[in-house]
């Protein structure tokens, strides 16, 4: 999935425009709820190393929150990280071009859900 995918997607299911909260990292925005302003989703672009990863590649992903007791089973599949910068007790980071469409979007719908 490329970021054009995903910013257009998520527009289309929950009719939000990406918020860029951060000056020294324009890339970097958050997806929120409207009614209430959490975050649902968070895209960033980050080196490999960040991810526990070797090289110097840089990677864009999504932070998402996901159940608890689904934290351990979801970091078992590619592309699917403990969340970077994030509380990895409730989050994960997806690498894009990694994880499968489908699960990419039953992982945001879930987030969108839990955040309500």
């Amino acid at each position: 999935m490329t970021k054009n995918d995903l910013f257009t997607g998520i527009a289309e299911r929950y009719a939000v425009s990406p918020d860029y909260p951060w000056r020294k990292l324009p890339d970097a925005c958050v997806f929120r709820h409207r009614s209430n302003r959490k975050w649902f989703c968070l895209f960033m672009k980050v080196s490999a190393h960040c991810l526990g990863l070797e090289g110097k590649s840089v990677l864009s992903i999504i932070n998402v929150k996901a159940p608890p007791e689904m934290i351990g089973s979801l970091r078992s599949i590619r592309g699917i990280f403990p969340a970077y910068h994030m509380n990895k007790e409730h989050w994960v980071s997806l690498v894009l071009n990694e994880v499968e469409s489908e699960m990419l979007w039953n992982l945001v719908d879930e987030s969108y859900q839990l955040t309500k």
